[in-house]
């Protein structure tokens, strides 16, 4: 699948979770995506809690989350760190 793929699909069968809690963050459900996340144990999870937690604007939590995925918090545009989510995760697929 590709970005263009991903960033149109109207559903998210067949995606990992990671993927998927993306594309909800996408249709605007930061609660759904979170509240799978967060129970999933991994450094993926972690990442992309960070981001949920940084979209959100608690920038200690998100640091938390940050470090437990072994990154630092970047300093792009929310946009692109999607984005670079996105296509990493479409990447390991």
């Amino acid at each position: 699948m590709t970005f263009t793929e991903f960033k149109s699909a109207t559903a998210p069968k067949g995606f990992s979770v990671e993927l998927e809690e993306l594309w909800y963050d996408a249709k605007d459900d930061w609660e759904k995506s979170h509240d799978v996340i967060q129970d999933v144990d991994s450094q993926n999870a972690a990442w992309i809690h960070a981001y949920l937690h940084r979209k959100e604007g608690d920038v200690g939590n998100a640091r938390y989350w940050y470090s437990r995925a072994g990154k630092s918090m970047p300093s792009i545009t929310l946009e692109d760190e999607w984005e670079s989510l996105v296509k990493h995760f479409l990447g390991a697929q």
